[in-house]
């Protein structure tokens, strides 16, 4: 992948969550209470067909969150968790709190309700690794809020 198309792709990536946040309300300060996303590596599997591997860091701010959110339907996530310790809940399960060094994952079409830094004193970070079809964009769609059409 050229410098130019990384790029390209860590605008395409970090827009969309930007932009839903603000579209459902919140106001340019309070993005900063959001996490940030940069795409770290992007490539298609030679040897899968349609297949591509994305993988992102997503840093978060002491006490900052992500929108509850599902990924692209046929994306199955490995997230390991960089520095810090994160708050996770995916689908039914319990809410875990993971530490530098622990790993989760996300099956195919699972609603991540619970994304969050579990501190508001340090900062948080986790490399989260796709593997989805190659013409799925985009990759995390924040869920609606209550009321908004």
């Amino acid at each position: 992948m050229s410098a130019k198309a990384a790029r390209k792709a860590r605008r395409t990536a970090a827009v969309p969550l930007i932009a839903a946040a603000i579209a459902l309300g919140a106001s340019p300060a309070k993005v900063q209470d959001r996490e940030q996303v940069k795409v770290a590596f992007a490539h298609a599997l030679p040897n899968v067909e349609g297949k591509r591997l994305v993988a992102v860091t997503v840093t978060y701010p002491p006490g900052a969150k992500s929108l509850a959110h599902h990924h692209a339907a046929t994306a199955f996530i490995y997230a390991y968790v960089l520095s810090g310790a994160v708050r996770s809940q995916v689908g039914d399960e319990p809410a875990k709190i993971y530490h530098a060094g622990e790993s989760f994952y996300e099956m195919p079409g699972s609603h991540h309700q619970i994304s969050e830094n579990a501190s508001d004193k340090e900062p948080a970070s986790l490399l989260a690794v796709f593997v989805v079809n190659s013409k799925d964009e985009p990759l995390t769609t924040p869920d609606k809020a209550p009321g908004s059409q």
